[in-house]
């Protein structure tokens, strides 16, 4: 075993598997997909560590891979289907679509957080960060019956949070705390204060 195809294996045993994560697609999709061919060279050796990497290089957008094991509990809460058609808004250089990629129909990225209106609706939409305002534009992008996985960060402590479409309304469920970098666009306006 290389290097890195040792520390995927020890991401999955000792970040992934202790997170109560028993989805079986989701845990080989993480062996399979090599998560440091996602990240700057100059990064590489901190690929598979547990922990947001910062993944920009020079003068662009901040871009983030989230820690492996919220990204994986999120997924498994999002219960993607084999027929899914799903949305990936922030992202980054594309390893959570990789992921998802291994299990899903078919799995588009959106860098911005107005999604992707014109390929909308998606069964599942993935934030790869969290959000502090209600993510509004992309619940109109869901398909009823769909959900919406991502770290809220509209209150405190910023929890991983589950939204599902059911008959034009939208109900949220609390998953886990957790914590990720605010997606561009998703920050809560500042406030006026005297």
């Amino acid at each position: 075993m290389s290097g890195f195809s040792t520390a995927r294996q020890k991401m999955v045993d000792g970040q992934v598997r202790p997170s109560d994560v028993t989805d079986i697609r989701i845990i080989d999709a993480m062996l399979a997909v090599a998560r440091e061919t996602f990240v700057p060279e100059n990064k590489r050796a901190l690929a598979y560590l547990d922990l947001d990497l910062d993944v920009s290089e020079g003068g662009s957008a901040r871009l983030v891979l989230i820690k492996p094991a919220v990204l994986a509990k999120m997924l498994q809460a999002a219960e993607i289907k084999e027929t899914d058609h799903v949305l990936v808004v922030g992202c980054a250089t594309g390893y959570t679509a990789a992921v998802i990629g291994q299990f899903a129909a078919q799995v588009r990225g959106a860098a911005s957080s107005d999604g992707d209106p014109a390929n909308a609706p998606f069964d599942v939409i993935v934030l790869n960060g969290a959000t502090e305002i209600v993510p509004e534009k992309l619940y109109g992008q869901l398909r009823e019956g769909g959900r919406l996985v991502g770290v809220f960060a509209t209150s405190q402590p910023p929890r991983a949070t589950l939204v599902t479409c059911s008959h034009g309304d939208f109900g949220n469920r609390a998953l886990f705390d957790a914590a990720a970098p605010v997606l561009p666009g998703m920050e809560r306006l500042p406030a006026f204060v005297f």
